[in-house]
């Protein structure tokens, strides 16, 4: 999925357009302060009233890391979970397969919100207006 997703995207760009994401650093291994005591929240919203929530980790199968979030209303005792798992790369791991699909990496960032934590891939799709195939070019003649 993400390869297609890559390539789509690259189709879908203008020749010399950019693509611009941002994902996870694993070397800081966030997972680490998924539970409920790093991540234990009340929110007031308004027309529902106090909405409790938490993070807990579930399982890490590397690259794969699981996790629950809870959220119980306190209007009525409702509790609504949500599991997501994520899958991590890490930089050398995205540029190798953004450059496999065509993409010219121009610059990889810290995330203004989350120094340390994420990094910010800007990439090019080429200004030629070849559709990128997956193959070098070859040479014809001598």
């Amino acid at each position: 999925m993400w390869h297609r997703t890559l390539k789509g995207a690259y189709e879908a760009l203008r020749p010399g357009g950019r693509l611009v994401f941002e994902t996870r650093d694993p070397d800081r291994r966030a997972w680490e302060e998924w539970n409920r005591h790093r991540t234990h929240r009340v929110t007031e919203i308004p027309g529902v009233g106090a909405v409790e929530s938490w993070c807990r980790l579930v399982e890490v199968r590397w690259p794969l890391v699981s996790f629950r979030w809870t959220y119980v209303f306190g209007s009525d005792g409702e509790v609504l979970t949500s599991d997501s798992t994520l899958r991590f790369r890490g930089r050398q791991e995205v540029e190798a397969d953004l450059d496999a699909q065509g993409y010219v990496v121009e610059e990889v960032r810290d995330a203004p919100d989350r120094a340390g934590k994420e990094f910010v891939f800007v990439a090019r799709r080429p200004a030629d207006d070849r559709p990128f195939t997956g193959r070098p070019a070859t040479r014809q003649g001598g």
